[in-house]
């Protein structure tokens, strides 16, 4: 979950934007000796800009390039640029409320972690980021179950959270459900081939998982 967690793909659709062609001003009648469309612009109107690209636009670009880098150094520049982005809540209030938390958790202060979390689900209910840092905190205090529900609320917001999937995976390998375990670890190689926690996760799990089903 943070780098310890995991996602599957949504899609969301980019926004056409419309450009309505300028109005042409009416020419004045030439005077004597003047010289038709003199002060005319002859050159070909230049292509618009685009529109900038949305800030979802560039979380799937992100994604894409994640998918298809070469290396773990690579990959790893790719995954900083997106937990950036998603740890952006659009309110300053619950992006200070975050930071504090995410103290919280590095001083092992687990009940004030939760207690910040609480209230930062409760300003930005639709911020997956929040989910998911109180389903790593609640696993540190050692409550998976309540852990699991947060991670399903993570994965419905940002279905290529691959972090909350590793969570997911290292939760139900301690069950002893090592088969879904497999599932969500490779649920997470799919969207972050070069994940190296997860791939020596799966290669852990690849003889007794695979083995027992062949």
């Amino acid at each position: 979950m943070g780098l310890s967690r995991l996602a599957r793909l949504a899609l969301i659709p980019g926004l056409l934007l419309a450009v309505a062609p300028g109005a042409i001003a009416q020419q004045a009648p030439l005077r004597d000796g003047a010289v038709p469309n003199a002060d005319r612009d002859d050159k070909p109107n230049l292509p618009e800009a685009p529109p900038p690209r949305s800030p979802a636009a560039t979380l799937d670009r992100l994604f894409e390039r994640l998918a298809a880098a070469k290396t773990a150094e690579e990959a790893k520049g790719i995954a900083n640029l997106i937990q950036r982005r998603w740890a952006r809540s659009g309110s300053d209030t619950a992006d200070l409320l975050m930071t504090r938390a995410q103290d919280a958790l590095k001083a092992r202060e687990l009940p004030l972690a939760i207690e910040l979390l609480d209230r930062v689900i409760t300003l930005e209910p639709d911020w997956a980021e929040g989910w998911n840092q109180r389903a790593n905190a609640l696993f540190l205090q050692g409550d998976p179950i309540r852990s699991l529900l947060d991670i399903a609320e993570t994965l419905k917001r940002e279905p290529r959270h691959y972090g909350a999937m590793m969570g997911l995976g290292t939760i139900l390998r301690q069950q002893g459900d090592d088969k879904r375990a497999m599932v969500a670890y490779r649920q997470a190689l799919a969207v972050y081939p070069q994940l190296e926690a997860v791939k020596d996760a799966v290669e852990s799990l690849k003889l007794e998982v695979d083995g027992r089903d062949a």
